[in-house]
């Protein structure tokens, strides 16, 4: 795939002013709930991480374990057809026809909305902004505020054209609308399905963080509740899971909490007036055993998606979510894309990034996103190099270790004659200020005399 143009990204205001005003919101509350205690909580979190990972198969047979002693089941997926496969042949067994979603970063990896729709079942997101979204046949702009471009006027103008509504702009009445819209939806379904933002193997918990309340209603209202997860969820024991929710929730939103969260065990039990019939778990690899194999870069999979790193990127906050080739945007898309899809994929990823090292900084679990960068742009060059660009830099380094020649071709850099080769191709994508009409050498001697 080719570099995106950025260029209408760039050029729409309204845009530009959207993408600000909500990343800069949500930094500014992030801010406000950092307490003294973070960077404790930080390599907190980043350790219970690199235990769970270095130790994965030992924990994943456990929550598997766990899970069907609560009359669960588990089915392992090796990438997004054996998942989308299991999920479509249990709702045409099932006879469902109508499944209500709650948002999940997963079930956009593996495209199971559309997948669901060639066999003409109905996935509805239940998320507001992914309801609205979906309504106007596009894609999650942001992790955490997937309708973070839109203004309540774009809001407003699509509910009219697909729930037929009257115009409303106050965010309650569009809530309202949606709600009533959803509610239907919720009573049809006879399938939920969510994601999980953790998995607890020592009790075969599936941990749901919300602020709506619609990923309770998808896990408990239909018959059938089928959880997507990717492998790298999974947290040893229940005590761990204190200091992530209060990390994902101030990270992502600035909230001391989340206002949901939901711990789900299996089936509802004999007695119980709530619950599903069914439950299973999906386990989903597609491409993270890889990553997994690599040490050095195997912190990719800490991620708690809770969004930091895109609203303190500079290049997020210019170009948006839509200008990133995956699911997965801004500075955690930069590093999870090339490793889960392959290198050769958008080779171009890891280079759109100034490297400022804010994503690094703001991360809640350390992970060492500028560094990581670096690395995949080095696999990059090694597995494919360009060759005009490796000769132009053998050249450069030459001659800035040969004082005598760098002071005759300075000038050159310095005169109105225009770029060729790897710096032609460099420079249309940047801007470089106008050169001084006298360099430092020239400077230094007149300085002198």
């Amino acid at each position: 795939m080719k570099t995106p143009d950025v260029t209408a990204a760039l050029g729409d205001k309204k845009l530009q002013l959207a993408i600000y005003s909500a990343t800069a919101r949500l930094g500014e509350r992030r801010r406000e709930t950092i307490t003294s205690d973070h960077e404790e909580l930080r390599q907190y979190a980043h350790d219970i991480k690199k235990h769970t990972l270095d130790h994965l198969d030992f924990y994943l047979e456990q929550l598997e374990r766990n899970v069907e002693a609560r009359g669960g089941k588990v089915i392992w997926a090796k990438d997004g057809a054996e998942a989308c496969a299991f999920i479509q042949n249990l709702a045409r067994k099932r006879g469902v026809k109508v499944i209500v979603k709650s948002k999940s970063m997963t079930t956009e990896e593996i495209h199971l909305n559309e997948h669901l729709e060639e066999v003409g079942i109905e996935a509805v997101e239940t998320d507001l902004g992914e309801y609205i979204l979906q309504l106007g046949g596009e894609k999650p702009f942001h992790i955490i505020a997937p309708a973070l471009h839109k203004t309540k006027e774009d809001v407003s103008d699509i509910f009219e054209k697909h729930l037929h509504s009257k115009r409303e702009t106050s965010p309650e009445g569009l809530t309202k609308i949606a709600r009533v819209a959803l509610r239907e939806k919720f009573l049809e379904a006879g399938m939920g399905i969510t994601g999980a933002n953790f998995l607890v193997a020592d009790s075969g918990a599936i941990v749901l963080v919300e602020n709506e309340g619609n990923a309770r209603l998808s896990s408990s209202a239909p018959k059938i509740h089928v959880a997507v997860s990717g492998i790298e969820k999974v947290i040893p024991r229940a005590q761990d899971l204190g200091v992530f929710l209060k990390l994902l929730a101030r990270s992502a939103t600035g909230q001391p909490l989340s206002v949901y969260t939901s711990f789900l065990a299996g089936a509802k039990r004999e007695g119980e007036p709530d619950g599903p019939e069914e439950f299973y778990l999906v386990l989903l690899d597609n491409g993270r055993t890889r990553l997994l194999a690599d040490e050095s870069k195997r912190q990719s999979l800490y991620c708690i998606r809770c969004g930091a790193c895109l609203n303190h990127c500079p290049v997020y906050r210019k170009i948006g979510g839509y200008n990133y080739p995956w699911v997965y945007s801004g500075p955690i898309g930069k590093i999870l894309t090339p490793q889960f899809m392959g290198i050769e994929h958008d080779p171009w990823l890891p280079f759109a990034s100034s490297l400022c090292g804010a994503c690094g900084e703001v991360c809640p679990v350390k992970i060492e996103i500028p560094r990581i960068l670096l690395e995949l742009r080095s696999d990059k060059v090694a597995n494919d190099p360009d060759r005009a660009e490796l000769w132009s830099f053998k050249v450069w380094a030459w001659v800035m270790r040969h004082p005598k020649f760098y002071a005759r071709l300075a000038p050159l850099a310095l005169s109105a004659a225009p770029p060729v080769g790897p710096v032609k191709k460099w420079l249309s994508q940047r801007d470089l200020p106008v050169p001084p009409a006298k360099s430092f050498r020239d400077l230094w001697k007149e300085r002198s005399k």
